[in-house]
């Protein structure tokens, strides 16, 4: 199996909705840093090895048609090598909300990662270093975490040619989506879940 679909968009710009609405296009299974947390045996050591230079892709994608979110939107570049005729998805919102939303979720699950459970800190310590090497390293403050979110945007749309490329605010819903997928819209409505709320009952294991 290979990756038809490839999100570049960095955590708390909408992904998780998107991975929901990829399944229900017939483009999933997805990948979802929910897979790493739930396969951390299996994944978190591919993971690992990927941020030190060393991917094994079709091992790390094994069963999945798509992806996105962390770890695999701090491999856009290489992704794109591998999967030269993937559609990459770069999911965007308000910078300054951006900011706040992963202030208040990732950067501080990160933060803490010295007081998570054992079982917990090597896939913290995993997310961390490909989230530091997407370009957010520890100690960021707004001004540093609003440069560094607005690099990545560029970076995604100078790495990906704009035929393969969606920027997209998952507020959009279906249509734009849809279209770049070359598939209908749905009758449903577009998933819209993970707030922060959410977000602290998925890491926890509550969902």
């Amino acid at each position: 199996m290979t990756l038809d679909v490839i999100g570049a968009g960095v955590g708390r710009t909408g992904t998780y909705s998107l991975k929901l609405a990829i399944n229900q296009l017939g483009f999933g299974p997805c990948h979802h840093m929910e897979e790493v947390l739930i396969n951390r045996p299996t994944q978190v050591p591919l993971w690992a090895a990927a941020s030190k230079g060393n991917p094994d892709w079709a091992a790390i994608f094994k069963g999945y048609r798509s992806a996105v979110d962390w770890p695999t939107a701090g491999f856009f570049r290489e992704l794109h090598r591998a999967y030269p005729n993937a559609k990459f998805i770069l999911t965007d919102r308000r910078t300054e909300s951006w900011v706040e939303s992963f202030s208040q979720t990732i950067y501080k699950l990160l933060g803490a990662v010295d007081h998570a459970p054992p079982d917990m800190r090597e896939w913290l310590h995993m997310a961390k270093s490909v989230i530091a090497r997407t370009g957010f390293p520890d100690g960021l403050d707004i001004s540093g975490l609003t440069r560094a979110f607005e690099a990545h945007i560029a970076a995604v749309k100078a790495a990906i040619p704009a035929r393969q490329l969606l920027v997209y605010d998952v507020k959009e819903g279906w249509g734009p989506l849809c279209a770049f997928l070359g598939v209908p819209e749905p009758a449903e409505p577009f998933p819209r879940t993970n707030n922060r709320a959410e977000f602290w009952d998925r890491v926890s294991g509550k969902t």
